[in-house]
């Protein structure tokens, strides 16, 4: 062979080696990419959101002594945001459907910053009330359509450990929002707990541009108006309902009368929607046993994180008399129970499979959280930080677990409609759970002659949560055995 033909030669295999690494580092880049930024970024978006929900609170007598009115007319601000998110989330997933969920995703995040911003310059409780209501609708859009963006650039087999990533930041909200908030309010004012979501919006805006790929738009059915009117009308109402159940802010005959306009217009969306397909909701999905678990089960769990920050709220400040700064500090411990489950989720939901993993763990955070109602104003505060630091590890296992399996089965198609649906299940539960909890203290107090709240009238509220709970383990034990395998690659790795 000649010298010339040598070189070539050795040039070919040279340009086939280099084509080879390149791809090999374009996979490892996309990898990257979809396990860990992507879903890092989208949670960022989802963190805005619980931070605030959950600053807010201890802002609250601060803003009322600003605007000059009762702390309890600072309710009404909360409702209002709980009412637009509830209206504004049947549209959602059509939105990212008709204009791409990567534009409407950064379109929701700017929003929500900006109407963070109007909250922050109101000087009334009407001028709060409007900026929570256009609050309320960029982040009836900001969620779903940011796990529509994850679901719609993440391979199935990859979904759980993406998930797992995607809730580490949203988780830090409900623990580290108290605390903020406290801290905010006592150094400085309480109008930075809604500026502080502008630098995180902008930052979140600029790696989305980078970052996240143009979502494929998929086929675009007709609007449901109706649909929307129904579904969105009938949460309000239901979510009122609970807000005002066992409150003496309204008559028991017009809470009834919530309740019963909520659940009529439920009822006209399901004879609506039966037979028509381009319905908001499509209930054809229920029929997949992993979505019906997913959504139908874990509703009964998705009572723990909504009454949680309220219970220990009440529990650790006002029946152990803690203050709320340090309170926080101590509940703050339940996060870093969350974040290490996080990084062994996937390994675990492999080895043993959703069904399994959702039964046995089901019983355990049950039992982990029947066990807050034995705390007592002597007990030592190690127990009680280890005791949240357990449960917090075992709820997030359930939560990443619930999360993943609700997309197990639905094809590329239903994506959208599934996940507007599941936002809905979540976001009602969330919306519901404070005020069953409210209620549930409240007859608590009354069935034992109590005058004011105090840690005895608390605690049993955690055993009879924990034990609503195990209703779930109805949809959960019905589940296959191979529930959800193609998604957490259990099926190749019983193979091997």
């Amino acid at each position: 062979m000649s010298t010339r033909a040598e070189e070539v030669l050795v040039d070919d295999v040279l340009d086939e080696g280099g084509a080879d690494a390149a791809a090999v580092l374009n996979e490892g880049r996309d990898a990257t990419l979809r396990g860990w930024v992507i879903p890092a970024i989208i949670g960022m978006a989802l963190m805005m959101q619980t931070l605030n929900a959950t600053s807010i609170n201890n802002a609250l007598p601060s803003m009322a002594k600003a605007m000059h009115v009762e702390p309890l007319s600072l309710n009404l601000a909360i409702t209002m945001y709980l009412l637009a998110s509830a209206v504004f989330l049947p549209i959602s997933g059509w939105m990212a459907d008709r204009f791409g969920a990567k534009k409407i995703f950064m379109v929701a995040m700017v929003s929500y910053a900006l109407t963070s911003a109007a909250c922050g310059f109101a000087n009334n409780l009407p001028e709060l009330i409007l900026a929570r209501l256009a609050q309320g609708c960029a982040g009836a859009m900001m969620g779903p359509v940011g796990r529509l963006v994850l679901l719609r650039t993440t391979p199935k087999n990859e979904l759980v450990g993406a998930m797992s990533v995607v809730t580490m930041p949203a988780l830090l909200g409900p623990v580290v929002g108290p605390v903020l908030g406290g801290a905010i309010v006592t150094f400085a004012s309480w109008r930075y707990i809604f500026y502080l979501n502008l630098p995180i919006a902008l930052a979140g805006v600029v790696l989305v541009y980078v970052f996240i790929p143009n979502v494929k738009e998929q086929k675009v059915s007709p609007i449901d108006w109706p649909g929307i009117f129904l579904t969105g009308f009938g949460l309000a109402g239901l979510i009122f309902g609970f807000e005002n159940l066992g409150r003496s802010g309204m008559p028991p005959l017009g809470v009834a009368g919530l309740f019963a306009g909520g659940f009529a217009c439920l009822g006209l969306y399901w004879a609506h929607a039966r037979n028509n397909p381009h319905a908001i909701i499509d209930l054809a999905i229920f029929r997949i046993a992993t979505f019906r678990a997913s959504v139908l089960g874990g509703a009964f769990f998705r009572l723990v994180p909504g009454a949680t920050p309220f219970l220990l709220a009440m529990l650790l400040q006002v029946g152990f008399g803690m203050s709320a700064f340090a309170a926080g500090l101590m509940t703050f411990i339940s996060a870093v129970g969350a974040l290490v489950m996080k990084t062994t989720a996937p390994p675990i939901l492999r080895r043993f499979g959703f069904r399994s993993v959702l039964i046995v763990n089901g019983f355990i955070c049950a039992a982990t959280y029947m066990i807050y109602a034995f705390f007592r104003i002597d007990t030592p505060h190690w127990i009680i930080m280890v005791t949240l630091a357990v449960g917090g590890f075992f709820r997030s296992l359930q939560f990443t677990s619930l999360n993943g399996m609700a997309y197990a089965d639905l094809e590329q198609a239903q994506m959208s409609r599934g996940t507007t649906t599941a936002s809905m299940a979540q976001q009602f539960m969330q919306s519901v759970s404070v005020g069953v909890a409210a209620t549930l203290v409240h007859f608590l107090m009354v069935r034992r002659g109590d005058t004011h709240l105090t840690g005895a009238s608390v605690a049993p509220a955690f055993a009879i949560i924990g034990a609503v709970t195990l209703v779930s383990l109805y949809w959960f034990y019905r589940l296959p055995a191979n529930a959800g395998d193609e998604m957490n690659n259990r099926g190749l790795a019983k193979a091997a």
